[in-house]
């Protein structure tokens, strides 16, 4: 079995040489989707179900559902697929996360998700062109997705720390491995920022364009509170600007 997936490859996935290696050694292929299915959803990334024996994907991340999950996978897997699942893994359904994904399926169909996955990764190229200009290093030099890997090895900090300083900004991202990453994974060497939520809440590239620039002011002043408080400000006005509900505010 070949199980083709990652949780932080910011570039885009051709499927077809995997399928050509399993035939050459007989093995089944297995595409882990879980990130990329909305994106896959959306036409701005390469479909692996002609390739693919079995496709899984979750529901909540790019495809923008709710938490949960799908299996896709060829007629003659069906059975099996269907019984290791239930009752072998699972019991009894949650019919409230069947109905939501039924409805994130519906707003998948509509041409204003593609529009949607577009402009993920048009905002993610934007923010990556920013960082770059800050002076960061990104793994693969760019992005063609909805994320971004900042590798922070030359930057006197680990992703540990970059994450706690962003997050008293008010920007939250997570500490991720950069390949051959000397720090062990609860430090790391890197950060990973996405663009979902960012576009979902009606951001384009002039928000990502600030958003990086607020990046590279907070982590090269690391020792620098009042720059983090300024930074932190900014990001609630920004926020307000762009609420999740029209009409909601909390205050």
């Amino acid at each position: 079995l070949i199980i083709v997936g990652a949780s932080s490859y910011p570039r885009r996935i051709d499927f077809k040489p995997w399928r050509e290696i399993a035939d050459e050694i007989g093995a089944y292929l297995m595409v882990d989707a879980a990130h990329i299915i909305g994106l896959i959803a959306g036409g701005v990334h390469p479909d692996p179900v002609p390739y693919a024996d079995v496709v899984t994907a979750t529901t909540q991340k790019t495809l923008r559902g709710p938490r949960g999950a799908f299996i896709l996978c060829r007629k003659e897997f069906a059975s099996a697929i269907d019984k290791a699942v239930f009752p072998g893994t699972q019991g009894g359904p949650f019919m409230h996360i069947i109905a939501a994904k039924a409805v994130c399926f519906k707003e998948a169909s509509d041409p204003s998700f593609k529009d949607y996955q577009r402009q993920i990764v048009a905002n993610c190229r934007s923010l990556a062109d920013v960082l770059v200009n800050e002076g960061f290093r990104l793994v693969t030099g760019g992005t063609d997705n909805h994320l971004l890997i900042i590798d922070l090895s030359s930057q006197k900090l680990t992703g540990e720390q970059a994450a706690i300083l962003l997050e008293e900004a008010g920007i939250i991202v997570n500490k991720n491995c950069i390949p051959f990453d000397p720090l062990p994974p609860s430090i790391t060497s890197g950060i990973r920022l996405g663009t979902p939520a960012l576009t979902t809440r009606g951001m384009k590239e002039e928000q990502m364009m600030l958003i990086g620039q607020w990046i590279g002011e907070v982590l090269k002043n690391p020792h620098k509170k009042q720059i983090r408080e300024k930074i932190r400000t900014k990001v609630e006005d920004l926020c307000r600007d762009f609420p999740i509900y029209e009409g909601f505010s909390r205050e």
